[in-house]
């Protein structure tokens, strides 16, 4: 299943055929063994982090006026994201974690998520392609529109990689969440989620190799990643989390703008009780 399925307009909706996908992709992921091993270690990072703070590196051209040293020094948990690889010869900061979920992206940059030990969370399809080990953890994704305070089942790809880092982020328990290189903005124009063959070098993103040479990858659905993302900021506010987007410009109006640097000095404090 995937998420086209749920954005083409249709004459009816029938909900057991629905209901009948949803159970029957979740078996059919449960009766393998890399299921119960993964759920496990999702089910022992639960609130793991409960309190702290966390930062996602996004993908968008804004990310390289990051203060990498900075965030570096400040202790912050860092999420990357997809190809965050491609910035490693920017700077010394490596993320502590990796979430990559999209098919055409963990195919490739398939020898890089075989070969790193950063810890990554991948979309369960990805079995196929990175061999099991430990600090891999495979996601099943659940395409109906809701936010997973608990990952250890299910999470929502919400259109965007980074709403299932935000999934993972309330799943640890982290007390603030920050967003960098969040421009929402693709200089690319066409039907969302359309499959096209990237040009010579890529604007849309903070390395030119990042889609380019013609490797195929989807045009972005903006108006449903904002949906999520608003179902993201009303999981964190209920219960008195902090989500913010420090992004340096972008089009992204949905979080609270805040400046990384006054980020990164907030004093944080123990999230309410779910």
């Amino acid at each position: 299943m995937n998420d086209k399925e749920f954005t083409q307009p249709i004459e009816s909706v029938n909900p057991y055929v629905i209901a009948a996908r949803l159970v029957g992709g979740r078996i059919l992921w449960d009766v393998r063994p890399e299921s119960w091993r993964s759920r496990r270690q999702l089910r022992r990072l639960k609130d793991k982090h409960a309190g702290r703070k966390a930062v996602v590196l996004c993908n968008g051209p804004s990310l390289l006026k990051t203060d990498f040293a900075r965030l570096q020094s400040s202790g912050a948990f860092v999420f990357g994201l997809n190809k965050i690889n491609l910035l490693f010869d920017r700077t010394t900061l490596r993320p502590d974690a990796i979430v990559a979920v999209n098919s055409y992206v963990i195919e490739q940059n398939r020898d890089f998520f075989d070969s790193t030990d950063i810890p990554l969370f991948l979309d369960s399809r990805a079995t196929a392609q990175v061999r099991s080990r430990d600090g891999v953890t495979f996601l099943h994704a659940a395409n109906i529109r809701r936010f997973a305070r608990d990952c250890s089942t299910s999470v929502v790809q919400g259109h965007t990689v980074t709403y299932v880092a935000l999934q993972l982020a309330y799943h640890f328990g982290f007390a603030q969440v920050g967003l960098v290189g969040c421009d929402h903005n693709f200089a690319e124009k066409g039907p969302a989620n359309k499959t096209v063959n990237a040009d010579a070098t890529d604007a849309s993103h903070f390395d030119p190799r990042y889609f380019a040479n013609g490797v195929k990858w989807q045009l972005p659905d903006l108006l449903q990643s904002e949906v999520h993302y608003l179902l993201a900021r009303e999981a964190f506010e209920s219960t008195g989390r902090l989500l913010a987007n420090c992004t340096i410009g972008g089009k992204l109006e949905v979080f609270q703008r805040m400046d990384l640097e006054e980020f990164l000095r907030l004093p944080v404090a123990s999230p309410a009780a779910r």
